[in-house]
């Protein structure tokens, strides 16, 4: 399982949100790619952006601290927030972006899903927010009546390289991920998972390990307040310690 550091921009600074709330907004670096920079020194494989403006608005924002970004660093990206069409896609994977998440759009237009895998195999990963098993949409905002699993094997239909599933009832709550959730996803698809949301401590990355055949957990907030030290959880994720 590996350990992904997450940097949320917001305005071209690095921050997180409360459940999602756009309101609820914590600055923790002006310069996102120095934060880059500190969490692949940390030993980080890969590293996961979400442009937030992207997210609630559906403008790419952010475009110029993402290729700051790409510039800063040499290891895998992946990127979600804000991306509603192909043309987006496109823009970021010329600017060196290993793969793409789309969230809101693979709900509202789920062709776009199927022509964007078609267009760049391997490159596109479905984001599923969800909250007792519904799928969230437009920054969370909007919980819809789609059943999570379903849609995740749908998409798996469609030819996405993987699913990023978060619960966002515990998202930047730093109360532990959702372990059954997590793990009943894992089992109804094939396509790697990655989990995210509710990291709090070095027991919740042993508890995610737990589950077989996760492929990854993204954390943020238990990084940034220093509840949790990425080179352990990376080192506890490969089984060294």
């Amino acid at each position: 399982m590996i350990v992904i550091p997450a940097i949320d921009l917001k305005d071209g600074k690095c921050v997180r949100l409360l459940q999602g709330k756009k309101e609820e907004v914590t600055v923790y670096s002006d310069d996102p790619a120095d934060m880059a920079r500190h969490w692949v020194e940390l030993g980080a494989k890969l590293l996961h952006v979400v442009d937030l403006d992207g997210a609630f608005t559906g403008e790419q924002t952010n475009f110029h601290t993402i290729r700051d970004i790409r510039r800063s660093i040499h290891i895998p990206l992946q990127i979600g927030g804000g991306i509603r069409n192909i043309r987006r896609i496109e823009k970021l994977i010329n600017l060196g972006v290993d793969r793409t998440i789309i969230g809101t759009s693979a709900v509202k237009n789920p062709a776009i899903v199927k022509e964007a895998c078609d267009t760049f195999p391997g490159k596109v990963l479905v984001g599923i927010d969800a909250k007792e098993g519904k799928v969230a949409v437009k920054g969370w905002i909007e919980i819809t009546e789609l059943d999570a699993i379903e849609f995740a094997k749908e998409m798996e239909g469609m030819g996405a390289a993987g699913i990023i599933y978060t619960d966002i009832s515990r998202d930047g709550m730093l109360t532990g991920p959702n372990i059954d959730a997590m793990e009943k996803m894992v089992t109804s698809v094939k396509i790697p998972v990655i989990a995210s949301g509710g990291v709090s401590k070095i027991d919740d990355i042993k508890n995610l390990m737990q589950i077989d055949n996760l492929w990854g957990v993204i954390t943020g907030k238990a990084l940034y307040s220093g509840a949790l030290d990425l080179k352990q959880a990376i080192e506890i994720s490969k089984g060294e310690s």
